[in-house]
């Protein structure tokens, strides 16, 4: 499984820090709420090969997550366990560690590998307490890494005047269809690496003629194309799927070799959102 180092890059020195390794694919478990979907998945997933879990307290499921990972037999230190601090639970620099503390207990884990802020608080004013007490988590031991999720440009420069350390990913829906070049682009200025999340455009695009005609051309399925391509662009890649088959179709994309279909690929571009996008909020 590929990796990349992430690292919360220091406002003042501009100095990496808290350097991590972290797979550039794993699984994602939203929408996954029935009883014991979500431990059977990752626990089907554990054995395929997956070494990264995308969990957040939001989805419900940091439980199985937690149970899955210990169920599973792998070493703690072999999988890479992201989970976020819910929206309305981003007020404040001691909510902030108070939840930061809860999703380790619903984890039933020492540590998680990876926190990111779900999305910019509602309240501007909170933005600056709510990432200090992430700092303050990181500081802890609590997590290896920060970050954020659902950030636009325009907030991740506004971090500048707050941040004592800028965050290591930043996590956004990506997809052939929502490539978003200007966002990637600002999240590397900035010391991040990109994270897609929906990379299937949530399945809408499964069908797509364009994806279609790619896949049949290099021998895999649309899916498989859509999910390379966010790994070809620099996206560390977490499609979400409870079914079995989907969960190593996926995997299999990593094989795929999309060279000489950029073009085709540059052209499905199209601004599709398939779901929550506050990056274009104030």
């Amino acid at each position: 499984m590929n990796s990349v180092t992430i690292s919360n890059t220091s406002t003042s020195t501009g100095e990496r820090m808290h350097q991590v390794e972290m797979p550039t694919f794993g699984l994602g478990v939203y929408l996954m709420g029935e009883p014991g979907e979500c431990k059977n998945s990752v626990l089907y997933a554990l054995e395929q090969g997956y070494r990264m879990i995308d969990t957040a307290m939001a989805y419900g499921n940091e439980d199985e997550v937690g149970q899955a990972i210990r169920e599973s037999g792998i070493p703690r230190e072999e999988i890479f366990v992201v989970t976020k601090l819910r929206r309305p639970h981003s007020n404040s620099y001691e909510e902030t560690i108070e939840r930061c503390q809860q999703s380790l207990e619903n984890l039933g884990l020492d540590y998680m590998d990876l926190y990111l802020v779900h999305a910019p608080p509602e309240d501007p004013d909170a933005r600056a307490p709510v990432w200090q007490g992430m700092e303050k988590c990181l500081d802890n031991g609590w997590t290896r890494s920060i970050g954020v999720s659902n950030y636009g440009a325009h907030h991740l420069d506004a971090m500048r005047s707050y941040a004592g350390l800028m965050p290591s990913v930043n996590q956004v829906e990506i997809s052939p269809w929502l490539q978003r070049n200007a966002l990637r682009a600002a999240i590397k200025e900035v010391g991040a690496v990109p994270m897609a999340y929906s990379p299937l455009a949530r399945g809408h695009k499964v069908d797509d003629p364009g994806i279609c005609e790619i896949a049949e051309s290099v021998g895999c399925t649309p899916a498989q194309a859509a999910i390379k391509w966010c790994l070809d662009v620099g996206a560390i890649t977490i499609p979400k799927s409870s079914n079995p088959l989907r969960i190593s179709e996926n995997l299999g994309s990593l094989e795929v070799d999309l060279s000489g279909k950029e073009a085709e690929l540059a052209a499905l571009e199209e601004s599709y959102v398939s779901g929550w996008d506050p990056t274009s909020e104030p």
